[in-house]
């Protein structure tokens, strides 16, 4: 028997054959609704494993059939790429949808006597957009020793003075030079392990772009640890090289003014008065500065500072010179020890305050001369700024302000001058307050004869 396909069915058939092979995974119609998330129910391999001739793929195995979201294509931007940490790895690792399985490996294999580390977080939706909020770590190694070394601590946004919720944490193995990472919690808390026994290099980065990796730019802090060593107190702040400058400065009372730079500074620094020098413009006459201190130091030299006149003998009051310092370290001696407990900060300071001893001119122009001041890093820069003190608001005159009250009405009826009977004269009538429109005149027409 011979069957003859026509170029129509031939058609036909390749079209559903283009459909089914773009078609999308969506959930059968009708029956009732589902709010359960996906449960992972199986692990590959099982934890704390030691696996030296491994060469499979780590595997996540849920209850259900899981949503692949985004593509994954190797950037770290996939659906699932995002919710996985290979370490250690430098690249971001191969993850694979497998309907109800999530596949991992690093691109670059499986190296010898290694612990590896790979940590699902949550995140993990069905096709429903029922999210799941579990997290699991397979931790095993390809012939080296089980890890013992737990990490454990919190880091803090130091220029906000908050916890660094989501902060990425990176414990680099020294000399390896290899990275284990995770993600503090929203309280900033984390812990990381089991790792090998060492010493570590800690990270604590704000990631901004969200790649589980530390940039260049991003802001962090580090902190040396042994395997013996107590919890990890991680206080991050932007590490800029070069120094900060001024942004604007503006009156604070009569006696001192806010100087606004464009970095976090240095929260210890007393800037020596020797490098201060104000001028007022255009004749460049010197005034006299007390002080340039941070704002906590600034509280802590003045707490009774009297803005209304200048104190007693202030041309004698000058700042005690720092020492020399390292200025392309960050500055570790004015931070308080490390404890247990986690010590309260403020906020690093964008600003310091100026104090002078004679009252601002109004409407007059300053120049401000700062030699060394650091930002939060240790990087210094001479900076310079401009204050424009206003001028004085003029005074209010109240004869002024009765002159724009309503003028009288001058169309009111006029006063009866003749008297009544009774001998009083008549009491002045006032005029409706809706009077009523006159209806216009209209001329009268001819009687015809």
């Amino acid at each position: 028997m011979r069957v003859i396909v026509t170029r129509r069915q031939a058609g036909g058939a390749l079209l559903l054959g283009v459909l089914a092979a773009c078609a999308k995974i969506e959930p059968p119609p009708g029956g009732p609704p589902d709010p359960i998330p996906p449960h992972l129910v199986a692990t590959v391999p099982d934890s704390l494993r030691s696996l030296p001739d491994f060469n499979g793929d780590v595997e996540f195995q849920f209850d259900e059939v899981i949503s692949e979201g985004t593509p994954n294509t190797g950037t770290g931007t996939g659906g699932l790429e995002r919710l996985i940490i290979l370490s250690p790895s430098k690249d971001v690792p191969r993850v694979g949808w497998h309907r109800s399985r999530i596949s991992v490996r690093p691109r670059e294999g499986w190296q010898p006597n290694r612990v590896y580390r790979v940590e699902l977080l949550p995140g993990v939706t069905d096709l429903r957009n029922n999210r799941s909020d579990a997290k699991r770590i397979i931790t095993f190694t390809t012939g080296a020793p089980l890890p013992t070394l737990m990490l454990t601590g919190q880091a803090h946004d130091w220029t906000t003075g908050q916890a660094a919720r989501g902060g990425l944490i990176v414990a680099r193995l020294l000399p390896d030079s290899l990275d284990y990472r995770t993600l503090a919690d929203s309280s900033g808390s984390f812990r990381l392990g089991p790792l090998p026994a060492g010493t570590y290099l800690v990270y604590g980065v704000i990631d901004q772009n969200h790649d589980v990796r530390r940039d260049p730019r991003e802001a962090f802090d580090t902190v040396r640890v042994q395997s013996d060593s107590v919890p990890v107190d991680l206080w991050i702040f932007p590490h800029d090289t070069v120094g900060p400058r001024i942004q604007s400065i503006a009156v604070r009372d009569s006696l001192s003014a806010t100087v606004e730079f464009t970095q976090p500074l240095d929260p210890t620094q007393r800037p020596d008065s020797a490098g201060l020098l104000l001028r007022v413009l255009p004749d460049s006459v010197p005034a006299p500065v007390v002080s340039l201190l941070p704002p906590a130091l600034d509280s802590a030299a003045h707490p009774r500072a009297d803005t209304t006149r200048a104190p007693a003998d202030t041309t004698r009051l000058k700042a005690p010179t720092p020492a020399r310092r390292d200025t392309t370290a960050v500055q570790r001696d004015s931070l308080p020890p490390r404890s247990d407990t986690l010590p309260r900060r403020a906020p690093l300071p964008t600003r310091m305050i100026l104090r002078v001893t004679e009252p601002w001119n109004a409407g007059t122009l300053y120049l401000l001369d700062a030699k060394g001041i650091r930002n939060a890093n240790g990087a210094a820069a001479d900076v310079r700024g401009t204050l424009k003190v206003p001028e004085p608001a003029p005074p209010r005159d109240s004869t002024a302000a009765d002159s724009l009250g309503a003028p009288s009405d001058s169309l009111g009826v006029p006063h009866d001058s003749l008297p009544s009977r009774s001998g009083k004269a008549p009491a002045s009538p006032r005029p409706a307050a809706n009077p009523p429109a006159q209806k216009p005149l209209q001329k009268k027409k001819p009687v015809k004869p």
